[in-house]
């Protein structure tokens, strides 16, 4: 099964980094020298440095009990040398370090608190993230369907890219579609076009006029919209808006200045040609409507639209990642694949292809007509 995203969050490791040893080392180092030097020279001060070392990957219990043994320690070494455990500095040495075991055992407290509200806060910012980027249905009636995607912002699970399959009363139909810039603005205006087509793609019969109030929605509900302050004049979305019909065996298509799509099949690949229009947010510009192109797609292929993550990932050499060419190279004289298949091998021949890992979201959808069961991809 086909990932739409990724958690944002890691599971915590079990394996325990150097900052973890680091106070072990530090009071192993200090009683090392304490014996090589036998006692000529007080070396227990280095121990005051060891409770802040603690509360970096400890909690409270752990620094106060560190700070004793510490403190504990200091004079049992300063006792080693007779007439020493009562002088004046080392009397001040004691205090200076129950003070930092005090302040220590306060930073971890607030350390741990400050861990749980970020728990708390990924928490919250995964569902509101998964509730605007659904996962895709394996299977839409007689459509077959996967997709992936990944934010280009570490830590995050919705970006600038954007999704979703949905069955309506004029059939499967489908966006994907990319916006111009990253951010807070780009995730708003993700949230206003999937908003608006999960409500419009089940009342507006034409697919433009789909695409029309998709843009519409930018304007009220994207980040330029009620005075919010954002002055980004330049804000757009490319797009593709498809559909397939009930019992039809083509695709029908409004391009709103995103990359065509690509059939996959036995045959190789191949791409459809498209009406290209202005990008949403841009429509005003235009001295036309979009054009509708429908295209026919047969049991066993497999429609693909994709992002420019994926098709402007580069190598080595800054080439771009010739899709066409790889999927044509690949599906040649297979068996009819699967939108998974077709999915996987994008993602895993790109992650081969490109040189560093892109600064950019990635999206993949997979649409197919008549498709029984998942293959297996090689």
């Amino acid at each position: 099964m086909s990932r739409s995203i990724g958690s944002g969050r890691r599971a915590p490791s079990s394996r325990r980094g150097w900052l973890w040893w680091l106070p072990l080392v530090a009071v192993s180092a200090d009683l090392l020298a304490e014996w090589a030097l036998n006692g000529r020279e007080p070396v227990s001060f280095l121990l005051t440095g060891v409770p802040p070392l603690v509360a970096v990957t400890r909690g409270p219990r752990v620094t106060a009990l560190s700070a004793v043994v510490c403190v504990g320690l200091q004079v049992f070494m300063a006792s080693l040398r007779p007439g020493h455990i009562g002088e004046q500095h080392h009397v001040a040495l004691y205090g200076a370090s129950v003070l930092i075991g005090i302040v220590s055992t306060m930073l971890a407290a607030q350390r741990e608190r400050a861990d749980r509200n970020l728990v708390r806060a990924d928490l919250v910012a995964e569902a509101v993230q998964r509730t605007m980027l659904r996962p895709v249905p394996q299977r839409i009636g007689l459509v077959a369907a996967a997709a992936f995607y990944s934010a280009g912002e570490g830590g995050t699970l919705v970006g600038g890219d954007l999704y979703d399959v949905c069955a309506t009363p004029f059939g499967v139909r489908a966006v994907i579609g990319d916006v111009r810039g990253k951010g807070l603005g780009a995730v708003q205006t993700v949230a206003a076009v999937l908003g608006s087509f999960r409500v419009s793609a089940h009342e507006w019969q034409d697919l433009g006029s789909l695409a029309d109030r998709l843009e519409l929605s930018m304007a009220r509900n994207g980040p330029t919209a009620g005075g919010s302050g954002e002055t980004d004049a330049e804000l757009f979305v490319t797009a593709l808006v498809m559909q397939i019909p009930p019992g039809s065996c083509e695709v029908h298509i409004v391009d709103r200045g995103h990359p065509s799509p690509i059939v996959v099949g036995p045959h190789g690949a191949y791409r459809l040609e498209t009406s290209p229009n202005l990008p949403l947010g841009l429509g005003a510009l235009a001295g036309a409507s979009a054009v509708t192109t429908v295209h026919p797609l047969r049991a066993g292929q497999v429609l693909l639209a994709y992002t420019d993550g994926f098709s402007e990932a580069r190598n080595e050499h800054g080439v771009f990642y010739p899709i066409l060419e790889r999927l044509a190279e690949r599906f040649r004289d297979a068996p009819s694949p699967h939108p998974e298949a077709v999915v996987s091998f994008v993602r895993q021949d790109v992650t081969r292809w490109a040189a560093t890992s892109e600064d950019d979201d990635q999206a993949l959808l997979a649409l197919s007509i008549g498709q029984p069961q998942a293959t297996a991809s090689r």
